[in-house]
């Protein structure tokens, strides 16, 4: 959701095109929930803290959240979607994965759809969507990043094993900084490394994950574009800039981050009856612990308890770079079969 919210903000105001700008709470504790191109120049990033943001970038423009915006206009890009397919499978308000494989218009390229798409939402909405195109998940997902600002983006079958050799693995959907870099301890760097690895060797790196990773340096991801998909939990995390320790530390964090999963979970009309607390320690190393039984009314108060039966089993003396609360129901498993993919990850921009 990087850019959309700011996006929005830019187009509403145009006291704010051509400068940096944050959207989220500026205050001490306040975080970054989404930053302007503008702002990225500085090195200002989503989940960044508001006191970093302003250090790296002194002309920094705050604005305020304002969801209930920012969930009229995914409807609207959603109305546009739906006239092409009705298999779409929204990842978050500002990215979706669509199936075409049959579409309304009979149009024969997926290619000729995303460049519609593109258009009907710059002229009805004036806003810009960057878009993949690609036989599954994982291709299109990584066209859709490739170009990004105003990006469009072909991967097809022919090009596909050639276009995963040369990707850094920093690249590849589900690797992040830790696995990065343990990737290059055992000497990956790019696709074409990883694609050397035996799928044994991947499982003993990486456990389950490294099976998903023998797939996708070989262009395969077999799971469907589901339509429907019930949300199973709503979270919230917060690494902090630098570690903290001790039990007022962690006391003060954890209400924080109550307050963010309280407001969360109404925006989403979200109930589960399962709460669990993540802790990662500085040494990367983590833990979770849940509880169930959680009353209906999901407030800060009906919440505290639970909360505090759970921070009583961190490690409050060890250094804790990351805390995270979540809400979940029990969880499911859901199959499909796959077709033609089509991403459209939206990457919006004022004019």
């Amino acid at each position: 959701m990087d850019a959309f919210y700011a996006s929005v903000e830019q187009r509403d105001n145009p006291l704010l095109r051509g400068v940096p700008v944050a959207v989220g709470h500026s205050d001490g504790r306040g975080v970054v929930a989404a930053a302007s191109y503008e702002a990225r120049r500085y090195g200002v990033r989503s989940a960044m803290s508001s006191a970093k943001a302003r250090r790296l970038c002194p002309e920094l423009h705050f604005v305020d959240c304002r969801f209930d915006v920012y969930k009229a206009v995914s409807r609207q890009i959603h109305d546009i979607f739906h006239e092409y397919t009705d298999v779409i499978e929204p990842i978050s308000l500002d990215e979706a994965f669509l199936d075409v494989t049959v579409n309304k218009p009979a149009i024969p390229l997926a290619l000729d759809i995303a460049k519609e798409i593109k258009r009907k939402i710059r002229e009805r909405l004036n806003l810009v969507a960057s878009a993949g195109v690609s036989y599954n998940k994982f291709l299109a997902k990584i066209a859709s990043d490739y170009r990004k600002p105003n990006g469009l983006c072909v991967i097809p079958p022919e090009r596909a094993l050639d276009f995963i050799a040369a990707m850094p693995v920093e690249n590849f959907w589900g690797v992040g900084p830790v696995t990065a870099a343990k990737m290059h301890s055992i000497g990956v760097y790019t696709g074409e490394d990883l694609r050397r690895l035996t799928i044994e060797e991947l499982r003993m790196h990486f456990g389950k994950a490294g099976i998903l990773y023998y797939q996708f340096a070989r262009g395969e991801d077999n799971r469907p574009v589901e339509a429907y998909r019930e949300r199973r939990s709503v979270g919230v995390e917060r690494t902090f800039d630098d570690d903290i320790s001790g039990r007022e530390a962690v006391d003060r964090a954890l209400v924080y981050i109550t307050e963010m999963l309280v407001e969360r979970l109404g925006r989403s009309s979200f109930y589960g009856p399962t709460l669990t607390i993540k802790v990662r320690y500085s040494d990367f190393s983590s833990n979770t612990r849940s509880v169930s039984g959680l009353p209906i009314q999901l407030t800060a108060d009906a919440l505290r308890p639970y909360v505090e039966e759970l921070a009583g089993k961190i490690e409050y003396e060890r250094p804790i770079r990351l805390l995270g609360l979540t809400v979940s129901k029990p969880s499911k498993t859901e199959h499909g079969e796959s077709g033609r993919q089509l991403l459209f990850d939206f990457d919006f921009e004022d004019e």
